[in-house]
């Protein structure tokens, strides 16, 4: 799936089938367990409606299925740096296109809504302000202060609606999308 107009025309250039639609409100184009892998990369930080991304991605991986993750890290070295000197961070700044933060401990507590996903392996990737030279072994060694973090998560078990369930049932102030 793939909605950016340019990207979209590359891919049907090399026969690569595109389907646009809008991750936030419509139903994903594929039938329930019917996908292995699903790459979610440097798109989940500008959705609102995470609830209803994850249903659609959740009832679209088979069990067994891998989800990869990427995201801006609000807790990166630089952004705790940013926020001590009473600046903003970088991946939740008001004039930009980025509607959510993330950190790695949020990101699994939000999981958690369901029970159903396994991290297999988390990584990180740049470390600001250093040179790619000392960046890529910082980031090596500690991965929860690089400014990409990366999840590979492996579906475990068959999924009820829980994600859509969860902002209805806990009662949330803010409206969530769950559904038609």
């Amino acid at each position: 799936m793939e909605g950016y107009e340019p990207n979209v025309l590359n891919l049907e250039s090399k026969n690569i089938k595109t389907y646009s639609h809008n991750l936030e409100f419509d139903v994903f184009p594929f039938e329930s367990e019917s996908l292995d892998v699903i790459n979610a990369n440097q798109i989940l930080e500008h959705t609102k409606e995470i609830f209803w991304i994850f249903h659609e991605v959740t009832r679209t991986l088979k069990v067994g299925g891998y989800l990869v993750v990427a995201v801006p890290n609000l807790a990166s070295l630089h952004n705790r740096l940013l926020l001590m000197l009473g600046k903003q961070p970088t991946p939740i700044q008001n004039n930009s296109a980025h509607v959510r933060g993330f950190t790695k401990g949020d990101f699994i507590k939000f999981l958690d809504i369901w029970p159903g996903y396994e991290v297999i392996d988390f990584k990180g990737s740049n470390f600001y302000p250093f040179p790619p030279v000392i960046a890529k072994p910082l980031s090596v060694l500690f991965p929860s202060m690089s400014w990409s973090i990366f999840f590979l998560l492996k579906k475990t078990r068959i999924y009820n609606k829980e994600y859509i369930m969860w902002p209805v049932d806990k009662k949330l102030e803010t409206n969530f999308y769950t559904g038609g």
